[in-house]
């Protein structure tokens, strides 16, 4: 436990600090909700401590946020919307204007008020979630897509770059060093199998025909807070991996992590299935928002699903038989039932293509 009450002073707080406890299922940043007293009315912030084990580089990444964050908010604000500052994360600067701040420990800290009567969820639990979740995801991008000035700073390079982290498994594979790739040549001939994927929007963006955008890259549901009465999208959070990518990296990684039929973790899980009822919710939510798409965006819709599930499989795959270096693991082969998983949610994408084409285009259609 990191001393908050001192944390609080680095801030420009302009409230007095009661306390503060550790919060959230987040397992890189260390985060807590803070209370403090405003002119005698109770009020929430949270405190991060930035990993620099991650995040290499935390003053380019909280330029990145701050002007995102900024940008969105005047939007808001220009528009009229009656719930500006609830809809997007807003920094608190800190006592030098900067938008965060450096203890006695060289630890770099960012402060946010505290998104009131919304929360959540580490697990879908509806096809309104998803919907919701889409549809945020949409309008953050929405917000961003006008920012003005240079090009964002990529706070982690080449993060869906995905033939980059087929040639990170191919090294792996060569290293060999837990002796572990002759127990996975299924999986490794699945990966190598799919190859021609791998390069497909990384093309399409060099040749220009998909724009380059501010986009989330982590789409998963508990980054989307949702209103706790109505379940409405509220606001997106963990912007640390915001920076320039493409519309479709957003959208595919809302398909891997929503539309299965099991969970990513599950050591048990059978044949994984394609929830179409929930697949047609997040295109349907995406497509209410993201007005903004060209031609070439709408029509890789659900290849994009399939891509990012591969890629995150080759990811799993990788960090196995590196010897669990980058994922955080609970049991020995947890990364390799996280590859099946996700390999497994290729095949079903694979085999129900058609349907998921479909039902994209009877949502352009509409």
């Amino acid at each position: 436990m990191h001393d908050l009450r001192q944390v609080s002073t680095l801030f420009d707080m302009r409230a007095d600090f009661v306390k503060a406890t550790a919060y959230g299922s987040g397992h890189i940043n260390d985060t807590y909700c803070a209370w403090y007293s405003h002119a005698g009315s109770p009020v929430r912030y949270i405190h991060q401590r930035i990993n620099p084990n991650v995040f290499n580089d935390p003053i380019r990444l909280m330029e990145n946020i701050e002007r995102v964050t900024r940008h969105s908010l005047d939007r808001l604000i220009a528009e009229n919307h009656p719930d500006a500052y609830r809809r997007t994360l807003t920094c608190v600067p800190a006592r030098d204007g900067r938008p965060f701040a450096i203890d006695v420990d060289g630890h770099f800290w960012r402060t946010y008020p505290f998104i009131e009567r919304a929360r959540g969820y580490d697990e879908i639990e509806s096809n309104p979630q998803a919907y919701e979740a889409a549809k945020s995801i949409g309008a953050f991008q929405k917000l961003a897509a006008d920012l003005p000035g240079e090009r964002l700073h990529e706070t982690i390079p080449n993060f869906h770059h995905t033939p980059k982290r087929l040639q990170a498994l191919e090294a792996a594979i060569a290293s060999d060093a837990f002796d572990r790739a002759s127990s996975v040549a299924t999986e490794i001939e699945f990966a190598r199998a799919r190859a021609a994927d791998c390069p497909v929007l990384i093309d399409l963006i060099d040749r220009g025909s998909i724009p380059e955008r501010v986009t989330h890259n982590d789409t998963k549901l508990n980054n989307i807070l949702l209103d706790e009465t109505t379940d409405e999208g509220v606001c997106v959070i963990d912007l640390d991996t915001t920076m320039p990518g493409s519309a479709l990296y957003d959208f595919g990684d809302m398909v891997r992590s929503m539309v299965p039929s099991s969970r990513e973790d599950d050591g048990t899980a059978p044949h994984l299935q394609v929830r179409l009822d929930r697949f047609e919710s997040l295109v349907t939510g995406y497509l209410d928002s993201a007005d903004f798409l060209n031609e070439a965006e709408k029509s890789h819709l659900t290849f994009s699903g399939k891509l990012l599930t591969l890629e995150c499989g080759i990811r799993f795959l990788t960090d196995f038989l590196q010897g669990d270096v980058y994922f955080k693991t609970n049991r020995p082969q947890h990364n390799l039932d996280r590859c099946r998983n996700q390999f497994g949610l290729v095949l079903a994408i694979e085999e129900t293509f058609f349907e998921m084409e479909t039902i994209v285009q009877r949502a352009l259609n509409r």
